[in-house]
This record gives structure tokens, sequence and C-alpha cells, in this order.
């Protein structure tokens, strides 16, 4: 008898492209990335933050390097993208909330939101599948808000949404080019960026309620879905979402 055997999860050889990946879960899809053997190029606003987040990764014995980039500045991405390698992998966690009633949303926050977490991953998305010559991974971190809805988050849910409804597009238009596009949905992951709201004794007990786990999200738990989305196990996987949120969604 000829047994199957299990696709590989190494990710050797591979150049992966994490925006956000200086902090919180965009640091850890960067490590994740990294310790399967990819080669990881962080990008973030924050010099700094490039900076650190690079140090450390070299430090445990990755492959990295950094870049101080405004994803949301088209012109400067292209210019960031042009003449380099092709990245085999995008795994795009950069993004913003600015919550509020709303009935109260004001236009600026408003577009500054669709800015990033829409506007900024399309073209980001479309931009790297253009180099991608032999196929890759695009995730985008989106969010259980993209599969359901919440208070003081409409504009927030309304880019997560439309991230959902790109990435399927996206699937289809580019599937003949082996190029597989997904989403991961985090619940409340447990950061120092949201440290305030688990803080908040009303809104943790909103949580408590929500996730049906007995515990809250952290950044571990979606390094393991960045790994295999981005790996050979996933190969037939297009065009879908991968919730790490805790049963959230399916109460």
């Amino acid at each position: 008898m000829s047994l199957p055997s299990t696709p590989s999860f190494r990710l050797d050889e591979r150049r992966a492209f994490v925006p956000g990946g200086t902090r919180g879960i965009g640091l850890g899809c960067a490590v994740a990335l990294a310790e399967a053997g990819a080669h990881v190029t962080v990008a973030a606003r924050s010099a700094e933050g490039v900076e650190t987040a690079v140090a450390a990764l070299r430090e445990a014995g990755h492959e990295a390097e950094g870049v101080a980039l405004d994803v949301s500045d088209l012109a400067a991405l292209d210019a960031f993208l042009d003449g380099r390698a092709p990245f085999d992998i995008l795994c795009n966690s950069a993004g913003m909330a600015r919550h509020g009633p709303s009935l109260e949303t004001d236009p600026a926050d408003f577009d500054a939101v669709v800015g990033l977490n829409l506007r900024a991953a399309y073209f980001m998305a479309q931009r790297v599948a253009r180099r991608m010559e032999q196929g890759g991974a695009i995730i985008q971190i989106s969010s259980q808000m993209g599969h359901v809805g919440g208070v003081d988050r409409a504009v927030y849910c309304a880019t997560k949404h439309g991230v959902e409804g790109m990435t399927k597009a996206m699937a289809i238009e580019w599937g003949p080019q082996n190029i597989r596009v997904n989403t991961i949905c985090p619940t409340f992951i447990l950061t120092p960026l949201t440290q305030a709201t688990f803080d908040d004794p009303v809104r943790r007990a909103w949580i408590d309620e929500k996730i049906k786990l007995p515990r809250v999200g952290e950044v571990e738990d979606i390094m393991g879905a960045v790994v295999f989305l981005a790996s050979d196990a996933a190969a037939m996987i297009t065009g879908t979402s991968l919730l790490v949120d805790g049963g959230w969604t399916a109460g």
C-alpha cells in the first residue's frame, strides 16, 4: 500500500512581506513565517519600530530585513517593490480602528480607516500579485468583525467585510496564476494595543460572553494559522476565511 504524505509546512527559500509586522499580531506573523524558514521583510511607518523588530528577529537567528513605509502611499509602495525580487508571501497586518457610535462618525476618521484597512489592502495585494511570477500566497489579517457586526464598530466592520469580499473576488481571478488569497479573522487578541479594551469591565464582559472557549485570544493563536495558509499544506485553499475567534461567530 502506498501511503499519502502530509504536505510540508516549511517555507524555506520563500520571501515574505509583512506590512504592520513590527508589533502585536503582525509581529507574531513575521516570527511565525521566519520560524518556518521564510526570509521576512517587515514594514511599518515607524523606522524605530522596524529597526527594533528586525534586530529581534535577527538575534533569534532568523533572516529578516525591514523598511519604513506607509503602505497607503501607493507611489512609495511601488518604489519599494520595483527592482526587488518578487515576494512569495504577502501577510498584510497593517490596519487601524477608530471606534465610536455610527451616528457620530467623523468623515476624516471614516476616510482614514477605509484608506488603510481597505484601499491600501486592496492595492497592496494587487501590486504584490502582479509580481508573483511563480504563484504565491496572499493573506489578509481581517477580523471576526468581517463576518458579524459590533457596537461602535460600523466603519471598522465595513472595511473588514470589504476585505472579505475582495479576497473572494481576487482568489477567483488569480487562481489560474496559482496565487492563493485568503484571510485570517481573529477575535479580540490581547496585545498592548488592545489592553485598554480588556481593562474596561463592560467590554471585557461582552468579550468573555461572546468567546465560547474559556479564555481570550493571544498572538500565538494566530501564528500557526499564518504558517498553514502560507505553506503547501494549504495548497488547495483559496478565497476563504480562517476564523480564529474562539467560537464567537458560531454563536
